[in-house]
């Protein structure tokens, strides 16, 4: 039995999302269901789009990008956002996560937002996309994972600043991670032996304590006590040869300690394909991997590639937990 239809949510109506929205549906209709949460005044003339009441009227055979209203303050301005569409912009992501708690839709797939424009606009006290959606869901361990089609990576602390990553990183946060990310490579993504690489904190992996201990002190005992249950993962490493070709080919994942460690390679390998997909959360939550293009918003130059890519690992998620 196929899943339910997946939830697109606008995102930032300034930004490239009311573009990309349409752009994905012209690439996939007919292969993934799909609808958008969003205000349809908001999408470039010529949209060809069609008004929806509930989830279960996108349907393969829709003709036109089905689009669930939600009312914004205001028109769409794009590259200037607009404080008043905040409180809209946030909204819709509540709706769609209950829509997908409730079973209404197989996954949510969120076009960017500005969280600069939410702090200012609707009070938006969260650091991401990703802790926000751990707030709604009521959870606190997550993952957020970059997914390619020749990389995954995760990073165990994420949105804080570089000087902070050091008191940040624990055994018991590190510990979690792995087991989030374990666990959904077997049960989401159907690696029934998944191969996991640690890199360390420090340049060489701390070089025997001499640049840095965290790997002796911190990430070495945590991997020991899960090799020691069975898990298959390797460091931590040197996260300067890790991500070379051949180097990829003996894992399933990449564990990183901070945002840039593990989000440069896989931006470099797979800048346009790269997929967000949120681990840990009760319902499927996937992303394009970049931000709202204000500088080129309403010019059409807008790459939909990866909001197509993630709407497919959505569609393939939902699927196989149907």
């Amino acid at each position: 039995m196929s899943a339910a239809p997946i939830a697109l949510t606008i995102g930032e109506p300034a930004g490239i999302g009311p573009e990309l929205a349409g752009m994905a549906w012209e690439a996939l209709r007919g292969e993934v269901p799909f609808f958008l949460i969003g205000d349809p005044a908001h999408l470039p003339d010529g949209t060809d789009w069609s008004e929806i009441a509930a989830p279960d009227e996108a349907t393969p055979k829709t003709s036109a990008l089905p689009v669930l209203p939600h009312q914004f303050e205001g028109p769409r301005t794009p590259g200037l956002p607009q404080p008043e569409q905040a409180k809209g912009v946030v909204a819709v992501i509540e709706r769609a996560v209950a829509l997908a708690a409730s079973g209404k839709v197989g996954g949510v797939c969120t076009l960017p937002i500005h969280k600069q424009a939410l702090q200012e606009g609707a009070g938006f006290g969260f650091p991401g996309h990703t802790e926000f959606l751990a707030h709604l869901c009521d959870t606190s361990d997550v993952v957020m994972m970059l997914a390619g089609s020749q990389l995954r990576v995760v990073p165990v602390t994420i949105h804080i600043p570089l000087s902070e990553v050091k008191l940040a990183l624990t055994a018991d946060l590190l510990e979690t991670r792995i087991r989030i990310t374990h666990t959904a490579l077997v049960t989401q993504f159907g690696i029934a032996q998944p191969r996991l690489a640690v890199a360390g904190l420090n340049p060489h992996a701390g070089e025997g304590g001499r640049m840095g201990r965290e790997e002796i002190d911190v990430i070495a005992p945590v991997l020991e006590r899960l090799r020691a249950e069975g898990m298959m993962i390797a460091g931590p490493l040197s996260a300067d040869t890790m991500f070379h070709a051949a180097a990829r080919t003996g894992y399933d994942a990449a564990i990183c300690m901070y945002h840039d460690q593990a989000l440069i390679p896989i931006k470099t390998l797979d800048f346009d394909r790269g997929v967000n997909v949120t681990l840990g959360l009760p319902i499927i939550r996937t992303s394009p991997d970049h931000g709202t293009a204000f500088d080129i918003a309403g010019t059409g130059q807008a790459n939909p590639t990866s909001t197509i890519e993630a709407l497919r690992m959505a569609w393939r998620l939902a699927n196989a937990a149907s």
